[in-house]
């Protein structure tokens, strides 16, 4: 220990930290399977129902082949029937959070504040409806103080998958911008091509990432569809861009003298006048 710095993260913490300030991202076991399975029997169990009530049998092999029951034409009325569904569930951002909420107090902080719908993607397979081209959430009008918070609900490999620049990589690569403009995204993304990272999530884990650096997908062209939420967080206290507590970011975590603060009034008279 060095009692030279005012330094009381633990061990474990200052090594989550290092792996996510120097790869960018963090990827975990869930900390709660059973509000992760919850989720994903929800997605199921919503999409059969606005298919019809169609027969979920097995979720995993039912989210994974659900191209063979939506065209791309159809997926956007699926995916805004699921998300309405999702968020109607009054325990679904509690669940959320608590597949990877240690390893979010721990990087982000302990006075959190969370966006307050889940997003859901649903990438069919050949499909380019649901591709987000590379690009930089913090170029975008969000905070440089926010992470996200992915989690897929099948396998996630390859181009089913998303990408991530490292960060110097991406320090770069934001560098260069004005080189590339006015020639379109995906001249762009051919001269990244050789540092994109692409991660593999498979069923049970969950992945923390830094918005601020290069990111997207591509098209999927594995033969399964990618199901996966996302969601934001940042500290309480931490300066806020366009997206506003109140607005698009709800506190879910403040402490008693946080709370204190904020009620606390003067006072008429207080402080003195001269």
């Amino acid at each position: 220990m060095n009692g030279s710095k005012f330094d009381f993260l633990s061990p474990e913490e200052h090594a989550l930290a290092e792996r996510f300030l120097a790869d960018g991202y963090v990827i975990l076991p869930v900390e709660d399977r059973r509000s992760l399975d919850w989720i994903r029997d929800r997605l199921a169990n919503l999409t059969a129902a606005h298919l019809d009530r169609v027969e979920v049998g097995d979720p995993d092999d039912f989210l994974n082949s659900i191209h063979h029951r939506v065209s791309p034409d159809a997926l956007n009325d699926l995916r805004l029937a699921v998300i309405r569904g999702l968020n109607a569930e009054p325990d679904l951002r509690a669940r959320n959070y608590s597949l990877a909420g240690q390893t979010l107090q721990s990087l982000v902080g302990n006075e959190l504040c969370m966006q307050r719908r889940i997003n859901l993607s649903i990438q069919l397979p050949n499909d380019d409806s649901s591709v987000l081209p590379i690009h930089g959430d913090v170029l975008n009008g969000d905070s440089p103080f926010e992470v996200v918070h992915w989690t897929p609900f099948v396998d996630v490999h390859g181009t089913k998958s998303m990408f991530i620049l490292p960060p110097e990589k991406s320090a770069a690569a934001a560098g260069r911008l004005a080189e590339f403009e006015g020639q379109g995204n995906d001249v762009f993304m051919r001269a990244m091509e050789g540092d994109l990272v692409w991660l593999e999530i498979p069923y049970g884990e969950t992945l923390v990432f830094n918005q601020n650096l290069l990111h997207g997908n591509i098209v999927n062209a594995e033969d399964e569809t990618r199901w996966s939420t996302n969601c934001r967080f940042k500290g309480v206290f931490t300066p806020y861009a366009d997206k506003k507590l109140g607005e698009f970011f709800e506190p879910i975590s403040l402490r008693a003298a946080s709370r204190m603060g904020l009620d606390y009034r003067l006072p008429a008279g207080f402080p003195p006048e001269g």
